[in-house]
């Protein structure tokens, strides 16, 4: 459709967003259940699962962003606008891919057992635990980033629909059905 961005990359724009509320959430809550417990237990396991999730998507998207053009914004921003755009959109696609890398990493060389999709993932032979902990410090570090950068995308996109005027949030809205 024109004006808009494939209706591929609008699925998984959306669907990355939901995985990411839901990777999110399961790690903030997680503290609410016992520690050992089931429900732990599937909490964690879903943050790992999406988060991979994620990964995979992001890299599908990176894909897709080449292969398509992407729509017009009318009008037209001004250059910096367009600059600062570009420039978010690389950061939260490089934390984006970066983040579950570095959660996988931190779980592979830690050496204790761990799960994707309920599925047991191979560990290190020799675990490294200087590195795993390192690892996942960046993991912890940099994920709150996240927050921020949603925030302030999505603050654009509304700021650009409601003050700018422009089609910038409908390019990436998915389709109305008649």
């Amino acid at each position: 459709m024109k004006g808009k961005f494939a209706p591929s990359q609008i699925a998984l724009h959306w669907l990355v967003f939901l995985l990411l509320v839901v990777t999110y959430a399961t790690i903030e809550l997680r503290g609410f259940a016992e520690r050992g417990s089931l429900l732990r237990t599937v909490m964690i396991v879903t943050h790992f699962s999406c988060g991979v999730t994620i990964l995979v998507l992001m890299l599908a998207r990176l894909f897709l962003r080449h292969r398509h053009t992407s729509p017009a914004i009318t009008p037209q921003p001004q250059r910096w606008q367009s600059a600062l755009g570009s420039l978010t959109h690389a950061v939260i696609y490089l934390l984006f891919i970066t983040l579950p890398i570095l959660g996988v990493a931190s779980r592979y060389y830690n050496g204790r057992d761990w799960m994707l999709f309920g599925i047991s993932m191979p560990t290190a032979a020799t675990p490294n635990f200087d590195l795993a902990e390192t690892l996942i410090g960046w993991h912890e570090t940099l994920a709150p980033l996240g927050y921020w950068l949603i925030a302030a995308h999505t603050a654009a996109a509304l700021f650009h629909h409601y003050v700018m005027k422009d089609n910038t949030l409908l390019r990436m809205m998915p389709a109305k059905r008649d």
